[in-house]
């Protein structure tokens, strides 16, 4: 049997000041700060369980994230923070390669994560050189990658990267291992995603977060409530 192989989590962690601009319509400042804050405590609290993990890797400038993650026993970096999501994840994949880890990556916005999926991910991951990847639940984003070596296949996130990461892996002579997790598929980035998510009533602190925010939130939300977004997940 080939061992499995050696994965550090990266997990990029934008600043908190300014966050989830894209919920601007339903959430104040503060209160989006708040929830990217808790979805990211979530994210490493359920990356701190995971067995098969190496080490978590959080690329992030933001002092009060990098605190957090530190309370975790994850490492901490600043470099290429500030050139968004791919070049924190790129930077970090290049840092790996030279320190002997392949990587898998995960955004710190999936407030029902579980350590399940993620081991669902890495168990499917084949010996190098390979691409594993976990889309969104709309099959358009990339919310999980992993990658033996760690530059195996040159990243560029987005909202519709899922099917240009599956072309770039194959450009590079791999075959890409595609793994559908409902946990890992579930991010909060509009509204309507925010709204199903609150539906959910999940017992996390990004969850325990939005049912404070009462019932003036849920208004504004039924206007972006999509009867589409259900979604099914175990409980942690």
């Amino acid at each position: 049997m080939i061992p499995a192989p050696k994965l550090c989590a990266v997990v990029p962690v934008k600043g908190l000041v300014g966050a989830k601009q894209r919920l601007a319509d339903v959430l104040s400042p503060d209160a989006r700060s708040a929830l990217a804050m808790a979805m990211a405590e979530d994210v490493l609290e359920v990356l701190a369980t995971v067995p098969e993990l190496a080490r978590i890797l959080v690329v992030t400038a933001d002092a009060t994230a990098a605190a957090l993650a530190r309370r975790y026993g994850c490492e901490v970096t600043d470099a290429h923070a500030g050139e968004g999501h791919t070049g924190a994840v790129t930077g970090a994949a290049r840092r790996l390669v030279r320190e002997g880890f392949g990587m898998i990556t995960l955004p710190g916005d999936l407030p029902i994560l579980n350590a399940a999926d993620v081991s669902r991910v890495i168990a499917a991951h084949r010996s190098a050189p390979a691409f594993t990847i976990a889309p969104a639940r709309d099959l358009q984003g990339s919310n999980a990658i992993a990658c033996s070596p760690a530059d195996a296949v040159p990243l560029r996130f987005g909202p519709d990267s899922f099917y240009p990461h599956l072309d770039a892996a194959r450009k590079q002579g791999i075959e890409p291992t595609v793994v559908e997790a409902a946990s890992i598929g579930f991010d909060v980035d509009e509204p309507h995603d925010l709204a199903a998510f609150a539906r959910l009533k999940a017992q996390t602190r990004a969850g325990r977060l939005v049912a404070s925010f009462g019932p003036e939130l849920l208004a504004r939300l039924a206007a972006y409530d999509q009867s589409g977004a259900n979604v099914t997940v175990e409980a942690r």
